[in-house]
């Protein structure tokens, strides 16, 4: 895999600057934006160069949860009680193997603090708390569990407390208008009053450095125009993931090849590659957040299978587990098996993604019939039902630990919705970074003058995933590049 083009240019060749700031920020998503905030109030002069035409990146386009907690005043109107050991316990796990234990740390211990800076910031958040399986909150509250800290496993290690953070979103509900368009517009227009500029329809190219090794700069193009800007004190990288860099995606996360969901195309992981032609050092580079295209109000109601016709995961965990589950242990097969007493409760339930209410795929009067039907291996499936309902009539399961509110026999008619293959996501490896956000080299020492935040690092997920944590080390990653590049 050869770019050439990404290589860093030296500062000797640029002879005149287009741009000059204190702190410069390739990316106005989530990183980019708090990078950019962080930094103007520390007092620096913040130029942004963003590669579309107006900022939000992802963040705008996604379901707008921060996953925060440790005591959050959002929490404690909720009557929620949580403590900073708690989060680390429950992240520790979830996030896991390999975490960070230094970013865990901080992110937690400084997670009471952050949410008060986004609310200074103008987020607006409303004191209602949604208790129900979903992606994301389907009417204006803002308070939700959003990675199975009430579901087995987890809630046996620490006590369970939801820390998806949404930003109160405008009712009725509009896609236009969802908590990630509120979070990215209130923070845009809050670093807008700070004076930051931006520069739009500006590609990134390369950076540049001075005689000593230090970045100083960014060379980009604009409509096929070259335009450099100079950092006087840092240049941060808030670039996004690498989810649609085809070469990168065979080489480092191929089970999620040609899968890309919850991103844009904006994400083809050229701020890894420039911080790479420095001798970055990456981690975590086959980490993925997997989405599972099915409502969690039929998940919960029903148990899924795989390919064998065996139980694979708590039905009524984090959908985001499910997924991850599915595609990497489990060959990308699954199978909803729903009685229609439980699929028309289902379907009637509230939710903030009815365009992932399936059909079922097959009907049957008995689960012999379905078996049949599905073309699973004789006994697989008619065995499985019979386990669970064997402890089911009694509301309990003890085979993986569903909650007994979601435990109910299996009865008839029944049906079978087929979904195989129905897996996407985006990448969570990249840049390895300090708890400053500064980038570190191969060698493990800062690369002087270069920070990076969001998904063009390795940022608290090791390879599990909570929905929040990119908007969540993000933002509190991104505003702490901002503000030691501004203060370098």
């Amino acid at each position: 895999m050869s770019h050439p083009d990404v290589r860093p240019v030296s500062a000797d060749s640029i002879e005149s600057w287009d741009h000059e700031a204190d702190v410069v920020i390739a990316g106005f998503g989530i990183a980019g934006v708090a990078a950019a905030i962080g930094a103007a109030e520390s007092g620096a002069d913040v130029l942004v160069l963003e590669r579309t035409g107006g900022g939000g990146g992802a963040a705008a386009l996604s379901g707008g949860i921060v996953y925060l907690g440790g005591g959050t005043r959002l929490q404690k109107a909720c009557g929620i009680d949580d403590t900073p050991e708690n989060m680390k316990t429950f992240l520790a796990a979830a996030l896991g193997p390999g975490v960070d234990e230094k970013k865990l740390d901080v992110y937690c211990d400084g997670s009471v603090a952050h949410f008060e800076w986004l609310e200074a910031c103008g987020v607006p958040y409303k004191d209602g708390f949604w208790n129900q399986p979903g992606w994301e909150i389907p009417n204006d509250d803002s308070l939700m569990y959003s990675g199975g800290e009430n579901a087995a496993p987890f809630s046996t290690l620490a006590p369970p407390a939801p820390r998806g953070h949404l930003a109160q979103v405008p009712m009725p509900r509009t896609g236009e208008q969802g908590a990630g368009h509120v979070l990215m517009t209130t923070l845009i227009a809050k670093a807008g009053e700070l004076g930051v500029r931006v520069e739009t329809d500006v590609r990134m190219q390369r950076l540049v450095t001075d005689a000593d090794g230090r970045v100083v700069g960014l060379v980009t193009t604009r409509f096929g125009k070259q335009v450099t800007a100079r950092a006087r004190k840092g240049v941060v990288l808030a670039t996004g993931s690498f989810a649609y860099n085809d070469e990168m995606m065979q080489a480092y996360a191929p089970r999620l090849y040609k899968r890309p969901a919850a991103t844009v195309e904006e994400h083809d992981g050229r701020g890894i590659l420039v911080a790479q032609a420095l001798g970055a050092g990456l981690a975590h580079m086959d980490a993925c957040e997997v989405a599972f295209f099915c409502d969690p109000q039929l998940m919960a109601r029903g148990i899924l299978v795989n390919g064998r016709g065996q139980r694979y995961v708590q039905e009524d965990t984090y959908p985001g587990r499910i997924g991850q589950l599915t595609l990497f242990e489990n060959d990308n097969q699954a199978f909803l098996i729903i009685d229609q007493a439980s699929y028309e409760d289902g379907m009637a339930a509230p939710s903030s993604s009815p365009q992932l209410k399936r059909q079922p795929t097959w009907v049957c009067e008995t689960i012999d019939e379905l078996e049949a039907e599905m073309g699973l291996p004789a006994g697989s499936l008619t065995s499985t039902v019979e386990m669970y309902n064997r402890h089911a009539v009694e509301g309990s399961d003890p085979v993986l630990g569903k909650k007994p509110e979601w435990v109910a026999p299996i009865g008839s008619p029944v049906a079978a919705i087929d979904l195989r293959g129905n897996t996407g996501g985006f990448t969570l490896g990249g840049l390895r970074t300090s708890v400053d956000s500064e980038v570190l080299h191969v060698d493990g020492t800062p690369i002087p003058g270069l920070y990076a935040a969001g998904r063009c690092t390795s940022g608290l997920s090791a390879f599990g995933y909570c929905s929040g944590i990119s908007l969540g080390d993000g933002s509190f990653f991104g505003r702490r590049a901002g503000i030691h590049a501004a203060t370098s």
